[in-house]
């Protein structure tokens, strides 16, 4: 399957009193770069991230944003200072005593006394975090790898309708190339009968001389070759594994079989459809550009 390497997924949900969001995007790099925006807290999870999306993105300029937001007070737990409650206990019944005041001291009265209370943040476990993080980038990336598929779709698509125009235009150059040849020999023949004028020609040099200019502007191998490239092409888009790589090799061998098959043919209509193939390999190579 086919992979563009331009994606976006993200994924958002309430876990363990933390609400996860999960944005995850892409754009074209020949090589897998990655970063990172978490939550200063947080920053142990931009090596997991890292790693674990890796495993399913090989190629691309990855960027993964994460917020993880705390409902209020499920991060913390509130400590009572006892030994200072007693004290104000025993403070105030003293006072009532010495007073003559009733001994009303209930735990609201206490209460009011707010040093008495310590709120501390609960120690988060690392793992558990990562567990829940890990959820939603799977969510994220579920739809992320999706994105991909659809748009690698279309790049399959207009690869295959390229490479079809690509064979028809090779096959007009080995139509037209043993004409050339014919072409060049009745050139010569006619020049000859000009120089020579009544003189009588000889056919085995015309013959010779022909055969050296078919020699030199045969491109036989190389329109066997940009076939055989052709095929190959259409093989690897079939693989499920990253081709990216493999396909911008072969579209060099194709790019150069075509400049060959240019700098050998001396004619002007094998020139013209060797830009119209240079063209569609040109497109057919930013169009890699894009695929993982």
């Amino acid at each position: 399957m086919i992979k563009s390497m331009t994606g976006y997924g993200r994924a958002q949900q309430l876990i363990d009193g933390r609400d996860i969001t999960v944005e995850i995007k892409s754009v074209n790099h020949r090589f897998f770069e990655f970063s990172a925006r978490v939550p200063r807290a947080y920053g142990y999870l931009e090596e997991k991230l890292k790693t674990y999306t890796q495993t399913q993105i090989s190629r691309g300029k990855v960027e993964v944003g994460v917020t993880i937001v705390t409902i209020e007070g499920t991060n913390a737990n509130v400590e009572i200072n006892s030994e200072l409650a007693k004290s104000y206990v025993g403070a105030l019944r003293d006072t009532g005593e010495k007073l003559g005041l009733e001994d009303d001291i209930t735990l609201s009265v206490l209460s009011r006394f707010s040093d008495i209370f310590a709120v501390r943040k609960t120690v988060e476990d690392e793992e558990i975090i990562w567990s829940a993080v890990k959820t939603v980038v799977d969510q994220a990336l579920e739809k992320f790898v999706a994105m991909r598929a659809v748009e690698g779709g279309r790049l399959k698509a207009d690869l295959h309708n390229r490479l079809d125009n690509i064979e028809r235009l090779v096959e007009i150059v080995k139509e037209r190339s043993p004409k050339t040849v014919e072409e060049y020999r009745q050139r010569l023949y006619d020049k000859m009968c000009e120089i020579l004028a009544d003189k009588q020609i000889d056919d085995a040099r015309i013959l010779t001389e022909a055969a050296i200019f078919a020699d030199r502007v045969a491109v036989d191998e190389e329109t066997v070759r940009l076939s055989s490239h052709i095929a190959q092409f259409r093989d690897i888009l079939t693989h499920e594994e990253p081709i990216g790589r493999k396909l911008d090799f072969l579209v060099q061998e194709i790019n150069r079989e075509t400049n060959t098959i240019g700098s050998k043919a001396q004619d002007v209509a094998i020139a013209k459809v060797v830009v119209d193939i240079k063209s569609d390999v040109e497109k057919i190579r930013e169009q890699i550009q894009n695929i993982e």
